[in-house]
């Protein structure tokens, strides 16, 4: 494979991975505030359908990723209401809603199967993109690729360099601290978990309008993305900035299986196609192997020198959730 061929297809895959990188930083913004939505699956689909039906219906691609976004918004508002005012268990409710949007995507999307219909189209940044390698990689791509990659950026600056921000990683903490010192933890929880869900919404359109353009019900290929994004979430250790890398591995994985199956013949397709998904799980336990009792007795056998470096890297990757994650706020 020519150098070219693979600047091209990193380049795709900084494009697939735009609607990852939505879904995974609006659940860590919820799950920042101390709540899970585990509805996101469905919800990605849902949205997907009926950004494509409204940009459709009206022409108008910002119509239709507005649909997408107010899609994720609702469903995300069930969520919140369950689980704030009605303190219901969020994974009940999220994975009800995962099975129930999943569902209504694919029942109220059949009259629009398959129907061609308006795409969302690359927006080279002129001067930008004549730069080598780098302006073929991020500066040749359609504006909402563009808005994942701000999105990193703002989402890590509001988290960990504002005021609000500390006030949001305290809903997810200690929530009771942040309500001694004035928040409203049940109505900020459910701003961010609104917030958060019309983030995660706009993937759904990302794919409809762009990347897999069209609604193709149960043979679309997005079921499955909703839950890998809650699995980034914890692989970003609730970051923006390592949630994003996360989604751009699995991007990259997803990439190298279509590549390699060209040099593997003796290996079948399908392997190669489902091969990223238990590959981010096997991820994920690395990345929390410094949980484990057993990986403790292991370092205390190393000598010291070599025992830091290793400790030290995975503190580093260590992943923890929000201390009130999933659990109600009571006022005493």
């Amino acid at each position: 494979m020519s150098f070219e061929l693979i600047v091209i297809g990193l380049a795709g895959v900084l494009a697939s991975a735009g609607p990852v990188v939505f879904a995974s930083i609006g659940e860590t913004v919820s799950e920042r505030a101390g709540v899970t939505n585990l509805s996101m699956n469905g919800m990605i689909l849902l949205s997907a359908m009926g950004s494509f039906a409204v940009a459709l219906a009206t022409k108008s691609i910002v119509l239709g990723f507005l649909a997408g976004a107010a899609i994720g918004a609702a469903v995300s508002a069930i969520v919140a209401l369950s689980s704030i005012t009605l303190k219901q268990s969020q994974v009940a409710v999220g994975f009800v809603l995962a099975l129930l949007c999943r569902d209504l995507s694919y029942f109220l999307g059949n009259p629009i199967m398959g129907l061609p219909g308006p795409r969302l189209t690359t927006a080279p940044l002129p001067l930008l993109k004549d730069i080598p390698v780098l302006g073929q990689l991020f500066f040749n791509q359609d504006p909402m690729t563009y808005l994942s990659f701000a999105l990193i950026a703002l989402a890590w600056l509001y988290v960990n360099k504002t005021r609000p921000g500390l006030v949001l990683r305290g809903l997810g903490e200690r929530p009771a601290a942040a309500h001694a010192r004035g928040a409203n933890v049940a109505g900020l929880r459910y701003l961010y978990t609104i917030a958060g869900g019309a983030i995660a919404g706009l993937a759904g359109p990302m794919y409809s309008l762009s990347i897999k353009a069209g609604w193709k019900g149960t043979i679309t290929g997005l079921d499955g993305i909703g839950w890998i994004a809650l699995a980034i979430t914890i692989f970003g250790g609730w970051s923006p900035i390592r949630a994003a890398l996360g989604a751009y591995l699995f991007a990259l994985l997803q990439w190298l299986g279509l590549v390699l199956q060209s040099s593997l013949p003796g290996i079948p397709s399908q392997v190669l196609q489902v091969a990223p998904f238990p590959l981010m799980i096997l991820t994920l336990l690395f990345v929390n192997l410094g949980n484990a009792e057993w990986v403790d007795s292991l370092l205390a056998r190393l000598p010291e020198g070599p025992r830091r470096v290793v400790a030290r890297i995975l503190r580093a990757m260590n992943a923890k959730p929000p201390a009130a994650l999933g659990t109600p706020f009571e006022k005493d």
